[in-house]
C-alpha cells in the first residue's frame, strides 16, 4: 500500500506556523487535559500520525471549554522540513470536522505564537431577543431582556486604557505577576438581534473577557449603571456585578505579529 506521508525534504528543524478553527463545543478548552478532550490533543494526534514521531505544537492563547477559534494562531517544529500543501491536505483530512487548519507555512526559527503576539482580539455574540434559533445555540450567548447598547457602549468606553483589572479577572491557580492590562479597543454593536462585543489588547488575564461580556451585559440590562465602572476598576476586588458571562458566545479572532 503506498504510504499517503509527506516526504521530508534535505535540511535541518524548520519551525512552522498555522492558523487554526474550531468549534470549541465538543473540547476542554485548546491545552492538553488528561483525559479530557482538546483541540491541542486533537492536532498533536494527527500531526504525529502524519510525521511518524512527536509533534508539541503551541498555541497563542489558551481558551477555555466551549470557546471557540476564529484565527487561533500555533506553532511547532519537525526535525526536517516537509512539503507543506500535503501536511496541509493530510491535517484536514483527518482532523476531526470540528477542526481546521486555514493556513500552513514555514516561519521563522524565533517565531513563539504566544510570545511574538502583540495584539489579539476576541469577540463576544450575544442574541438578544426572546428566541434563538437553534442553530446558533453553540455560538451565541442568548439574553432575552433587551439591551441599552448605549449604555454598554458607555461603560466600555470608561475601559479602554491601561488599568488594573484585577475587579474583571478569575482566579487562574497559578501566580500572576501583574493584574494590569491595556486594552486598546472596547466596542459594542449591534445588528438586528445580534449584538458584538470586541475587545483588543496586547494579553488578557484568565476569563477577562468573558467577564468584561458578562459586566456590559449587566449594564445593558440596567442592573449596573455605567458610571460605576471606574469604582469597581479602582476597587480591584471581583464582586457579583462582574458575572462571567456563557462560553459559547466567545471566539479569539484574531491575533496579530
Amino acid at each position: 500500500m503506498k504510504s499517503t506521508r509527506p516526504k521530508p525534504e534535505g535540511g535541518g528543524v524548520v519551525r512552522y506556523r498555522m492558523i487554526v478553527q474550531y468549534d470549541g463545543f465538543a473540547y476542554h478548552g485548546w491545552q492538553i487535559q488528561p483525559g479530557n478532550p482538546t483541540v491541542q490533543e486533537a492536532i498533536e494526534q494527527i500531526l504525529n500520525q502524519i510525521c511518524g514521531g512527536p509533534v508539541k505544537i503551541n498555541g497563542s492563547g489558551r481558551t477555555d471549554q466551549g470557546v471557540h477559534g476564529h484565527g487561533q494562531v500555533a506553532h511547532f517544529n519537525l526535525p526536517h522540513p516537509i512539503n507543506i500543501n500535503a501536511l496541509l491536505r493530510g491535517l484536514n483530512a483527518l482532523l476531526p470536522s470540528d477542526i481546521r487548519i486555514l493556513s500552513l507555512r514555514k516561519a521563522h526559527p524565533d517565531f513563539h505564537a504566544r510570545r511574538s503576539a502583540i495584539c489579539k482580539e476576541y469577540r463576544y455574540f450575544i442574541w438578544n431577543g426572546p428566541c434563538l434559533p437553534p442553530f446558533l445555540a453553540r455560538y451565541r450567548d442568548h439574553v432575552r431582556k433587551p439591551l441599552d447598547l448605549a449604555a454598554m457602549q458607555d461603560a466600555a468606553s470608561r475601559l479602554v486604557g491601561e488599568h488594573d483589572f484585577a475587579a474583571f479577572a478569575a482566579n487562574p491557580s497559578r501566580v500572576v505577576e501583574s493584574t494590569v492590562r491595556n486594552l486598546s479597543m472596547l466596542k459594542v454593536t449591534r445588528r438586528g438581534s445580534e449584538i458584538v462585543i470586541r475587545a483588543r489588547s496586547n494579553g488578557f488575564l484568565y476569563r477577562m473577557v468573558r467577564s468584561l461580556a458578562g459586566y456590559l451585559i449587566r449594564v445593558g440590562e440596567g442592573e449596573v449603571p455605567p458610571e460605576h465602572t471606574n469604582e469597581i476598576l479602582a476597587s480591584r476586588i471581583r464582586t457579583a456585578r462582574v458575572p462571567t458571562a456563557h462560553p459559547q458566545g466567545l471566539f479569539l479572532w484574531k491575533v496579530w505579529y
